[in-house]
């Protein structure tokens, strides 16, 4: 008869310990939007709820915490990456698009971006999650420009998809928000431009 009690009493603490881990990692990403990007274990208690002698409880440490929270936050902004493009549009309509997708992804994942950008070099699995984050952006470029691409030899197309990857990435946008002021429709408008002009620029013929 002991055993349904013991059973319940398990699963209470299951989801008391999934509850609480879930709100420091909650706290953790709520700190990081707010502009704290290395807060400290006492902020992330309050914030929480939980107690900071309980908080590693349910991390090994701060890197596993913070991985954590990196994680959930890619699993909320999933289908900021997922978008369908209109492969049928034309080139100005194409680069617009993706010009407006970039915009939206990276002003929502910018507090997390950049603390994945601080921690990647001491943390090979974020290191590793950026590295796949990249090149999925970069998989769409060559299918959304995939007709243009198309007419270029080899070499020219794997330099255009190069450049453009540059102008699309999280640090382009960032260097134009924070170091040139733009505003948001400003910077998408400016990447468009750019993309429209990179793709329909004839290849240029080496010299001997």
């Amino acid at each position: 008869m002991a055993a349904p009690s013991l059973t319940a009493e398990s699963d209470g603490r299951r989801l008391r310990r999934d509850r609480n881990r879930e709100a420091v990692v909650r706290a953790l990403l709520a700190l990081y939007r707010e502009g704290n990007l290395n807060p400290s274990t006492e902020e992330i208690a309050t914030r929480s709820g939980v107690s900071a002698r309980s908080l590693f409880r349910y991390f090994d440490d701060v890197d596993d915490l913070s991985q954590a929270a990196i994680n959930q936050h890619q699993d909320d902004v999933r289908s900021l990456y997922d978008v369908e493009f209109d492969l049928s549009a034309d080139l100005p309509a194409r680069a617009t698009a993706l010009a407006a997708q970039r915009a939206e992804l990276f002003e929502a994942v910018e507090s997390v971006a950049t603390v994945s950008r601080l921690r990647a070099p001491f943390q090979l699995l974020i290191a590793n999650k950026l590295t796949e984050g990249r090149r999925y952006l970069r998989s769409q470029l060559t299918t959304l420009f995939a007709a243009e691409l198309a007419r270029l030899s080899p070499s020219a197309a794997a330099a255009r998809t190069a450049a453009a990857d540059v102008l699309t990435s999280f640090e382009s946008w960032r260097l134009m928000r924070d170091d040139q002021q733009l505003t948001r429709a400003k910077a998408g408008a400016a990447i468009a431009e750019a993309l429209v002009t990179l793709f329909s620029s004839p290849e240029q013929e080496s010299n001997p």
